[in-house]
């Protein structure tokens, strides 16, 4: 499902589809690791790669999910039976995951901060990247990104962080835009 639109087309019309709209097909391991390369081209000061890939495929999604939901069932005992199934689908929804964990750290030369925004570029690219193999895709956080409990079940190493889980796959909904903001309420020239 490859287009030939120019990269100016692409980026006016660009969209994230939610996850709970996503199908099968996913890309395969070949189409994963042509996205993952492409993802990795990203500004990085210093050459340090402060990023690093967990890619979440197959019945390992399943396991994932219902370990995760039980944290959170823990927590909150009275969820929600419609809320219990969104915790126990969290990575079922796509057919594929890919966590962007950064690995940001003090460094002698390279400010934390300008490491922790190339792990945000690198999901933006591998969304782009996931577009541009004819998939959709949406960039995620959620709660687990910021529960360090969720961080042995998910492959996230002591001192690591998730810049955000990218779900990749196929969709029948009408790709509708949002509203987005006007230029001049977010614009300003220096003078």
């Amino acid at each position: 499902m490859k287009t030939d639109i120019t990269l100016i087309d692409y980026l006016r019309t660009r969209r994230s589809i939610p996850a709970f709209q996503m199908r099968e097909p996913g890309p395969s391991k070949e189409e994963v690791d042509a996205m993952l390369t492409l993802a990795s081209r990203v500004p990085d000061h210093g050459k340090l790669a402060p990023w690093r890939f967990i890619v979440y495929s197959g019945p390992v999604r399943e396991r994932i999910s219902l370990e995760l939901s039980a944290i959170r069932k823990g927590d909150q005992p009275d969820l929600s039976e419609e809320m219990v199934k969104v915790e126990e689908t969290r990575f079922t929804r796509a057919p594929v995951v890919i966590a962007v964990v950064s690995r940001a750290a003090p460094h002698a030369k390279i400010p934390e901060w300008e490491q922790v925004m190339s792990a945000g570029a690198v999901c933006l690219n591998l969304l782009m990247a996931a577009n541009a193999h004819g998939y959709v895709s949406n960039w995620l956080s959620e709660w687990m990104a910021f529960d360090e409990r969720a961080f042995p079940i998910l492959g996230v190493q002591p001192g690591e962080k998730v810049a955000g889980f990218i779900h990749i796959g196929s969709t029948d909904f009408p790709v509708v835009d949002r509203p987005r903001p006007e230029l001049s309420d977010i614009v300003s020239w220096a003078e």
